[in-house]
């Protein structure tokens, strides 16, 4: 009998562990009590696409374009950009609404999406999410000029703020 309520006894611990690490391990992971790591917060969701308050047909033309680092010399590259006038750069209309322009570092242009944000800002780059690395941001423009910046910080740094003056239509 002693063998036998040895086993017993022996057989309830056992159970009575097994149970003891079942509800430990099941806190950490239902319930999080006990827990010292919280669950990753989920990623926000991407923004919706939203119009940008710029229109393609509103940049679309003959430009004249220089660039500057310092603000201070805004004026003056408005200035030389307007004297580029007799070589244009020439932004045209998209087979799908967008506008043909030339991404940083890229030979050949491709139709790009004017893009707004739910900041007011306004992008111009290839379909996705506004203000991604490919695109520029829009800093002003008043029809007549157009500033932009390109948001990847390599390419910002070396094209700088682009001024885009529009040319005067062909006599």
């Amino acid at each position: 009998m002693v063998s036998t309520r040895s086993s017993a006894r022996t057989f309830i611990h056992l159970g009575a562990a097994c149970l003891l690490a079942l509800s430990l391990g099941g806190c950490g992971t239902f319930g999080g009590f006990g827990s010292s790591q919280s669950a990753a917060p989920a990623e926000p969701p991407p923004e919706p696409e939203l119009p940008a308050t710029i229109r393609p047909d509103e940049i679309v033309g003959r430009w004249g374009l220089a660039s500057f680092q310092n603000p201070n010399d805004r004026a003056r590259t408005e200035a030389a950009a307007r004297s580029q006038c007799k070589n244009p750069y020439v932004i045209g209309a998209g087979a799908s609404g967008g506008v043909i322009m030339h991404l940083a570092d890229q030979a050949t242009p491709q139709e790009l999406r004017l893009k707004g944000s739910s900041s007011g800002k306004n992008y111009i780059g290839p379909p996705g999410p506004a203000g991604g690395d490919l695109d520029r941001e829009i800093l002003s423009f008043d029809g007549r000029v157009l500033v932009t910046r390109f948001i990847d910080k390599d390419a910002a740094n070396r094209y700088g703020n682009m001024v885009y003056v529009r040319c005067a239509p062909r006599a």
